[in-house]
């Protein structure tokens, strides 16, 4: 069983979304302040849910920077009544995997949580991918480099993947978003864009091309 921890002060919403994912299968720890979750950091957790504003000094950007200095896989979801697209764009810069916007059906946020469950934790046949001085290791989630490990957050490795599982082939933003976040997502191809920029940063060895008016392939 899945384990989510949901950090929501909203009382009255955060029961709704628990017994929303616990009827889909899911166990559900659900954390009312930044204080508390922090403190469970360290803690067997598949997917963190964080309300960006909460009650405390405490913030969702605060505990999405904790976590991520412990593990830089574990799927996270920004819910926020804040609907600027900086704020969507500074959630994945920190490494976050998903946004939604307040107030949101909770049906919705259960299917969007099943998408990234599924995409993040399935069986691959393929254990590792070697590419240029990279080992991928698909089972682990991990780049080496000379043995040493380099971090990557859920987006970015799935990103890799994608496109070292189809070398030369040319993907459209579009296709892009699609296949890493899913069809439902409704933010713009600038998260694309920021990803590519990110990953690039990240694993500068490999060979990105952008096509100009397109979208981007790996040679």
């Amino acid at each position: 069983m899945y384990t989510i921890c949901l950090v929501e002060d909203e009382e009255a919403l955060s029961n709704i979304v628990k017994l929303y994912l616990e009827k889909a299968g899911y166990k559900v720890i659900v954390h009312k302040t930044g204080k508390e979750a922090i403190s469970y950091i360290g803690n067997e957790v598949h997917l963190w849910i964080l309300d960006i504003m909460l009650g405390d000094d405490i913030s969702g950007y605060d505990i999405i920077k904790a976590i991520r200095e412990k593990d830089d896989n574990v799927p996270v979801i920004f819910t926020s009544a804040r609907d600027q697209e900086i704020d969507k764009i500074f959630g994945l810069e920190l490494g976050s995997d998903d946004y939604i916007t307040k107030p949101y059906s909770s049906k919705e946020l259960v299917l969007r949580v099943n998408k990234i469950i599924k995409r993040v934790y399935k069986d691959d046949r393929e254990n590792s991918i070697a590419y240029e001085d990279y080992i991928i290791d698909i089972e682990k989630r991990t780049v080496y480099i000379k043995n040493k490990s380099l971090k990557c957050t859920t987006l970015e490795f799935d990103l890799l993947c994608l496109f070292l599982k189809n070398k030369g082939k040319c993907f459209q933003r579009e296709e892009i978003l699609n296949s890493i976040w899913g069809e439902d997502y409704f933010g713009t191809d600038r998260a694309v864009d920021d990803l590519v920029r990110r990953l690039r940063k990240k694993l500068p060895k490999l060979k990105i091309e952008s096509i100009y008016g397109y979208g981007y392939r790996l040679s």
